[in-house]
Parts: structure tokens; C-alpha cells; sequence
């Protein structure tokens, strides 16, 4: 069964989303999880894979923070990197949404009456 357009943009925005919580305060992998939940209803366990890989790619750093009801947490933070990669995804988004809010708020196309060449033309292309 394909997967449903709100799955597909989730997973395109979610790296763009957790720079961008970051970019706020530093925070630990349930919070973040917790935070995109409530917003976007993203599961939990899609954190942490990508919380490594912003780590291997160097967008995201760790520390020790300890707990009085527990054990510590590893909290991230961006990096330079991190911050490089928001503000170039944040461009792409903004622009990309631009994009998408003009085809979907544009006029609609003029009708083409049947029998002429347009029409002709948009039915071979429409049966490609």
C-alpha cells in the first residue's frame, strides 16, 4: 500500500524540525520525540536513528547531563554544521512552500473546448 502524502512530508521535514527545536535549547532524544509528537504525530522510535545520523554528519553534538531520578541523559546540541544545514534547509522549505501554496492558490486552468487542437493535443498527453 503506497504511503499517504502526510507520511512522506513527515519524514522529508523531520531533520528540519529537529535542527530547528535545537536551534531553540539544547534537548534530550524523548524530549525532542515528545515535542514531535504532539506537533506533527511522529512516533517515537523515528528518533533515535536520526539523532545518530545528525551525530555521524556532525549537525548535532552530545553531553552528560545527570539525573536526580535516574540515569543521566545524553542531551544534543547543533553545531556549527547543525546550524549551517537549518538555515540551508529552512531556504529550501520556505521556498519549496512558496512553490507549492502558488500551484495550489493559482487560477485555474481555462477550459479548452473539445475538437480543437489544444484539446487534442492535452488528451494524447493525458493517454501517455
Amino acid at each position: 500500500m503506497p504511503e499517504t502524502i502526510e507520511i512522506q512530508l513527515k519524514k522529508g521535514v523531520l531533520t528540519l524540525c529537529v535542527l530547528a527545536l535545537l536551534n531553540r535549547h539544547d534537548s534530550y532524544a524523548y524530549e525532542i520525540a515528545s515535542t514531535l509528537s504532539d506537533a506533527i504525530d511522529m512516533g517515537e522510535g523515528t528518533i533515535y536513528p536520526l539523532m545518530r545520523r545528525m551525530q555521524s554528519d556532525g549537525q548535532v553534538e552530545t553531553y552528560l547531563v545527570e539525573s536526580p531520578s535516574g540515569p543521566s541523559r545524553k542531551y544534543y546540541r547543533l553545531t556549527d554544521a547543525g546550524r549551517r544545514a537549518l538555515d540551508a534547509q529552512t531556504t529550501e522549505w520556505r521556498a519549496f512552500a512558496r512553490a507549492v501554496e502558488s500551484i495550489l492558490d493559482g487560477p485555474a486552468p481555462a477550459a479548452v473546448p473539445a475538437g480543437t487542437t489544444e484539446a487534442v493535443t492535452a488528451e494524447r498527453g493525458a493517454a501517455q
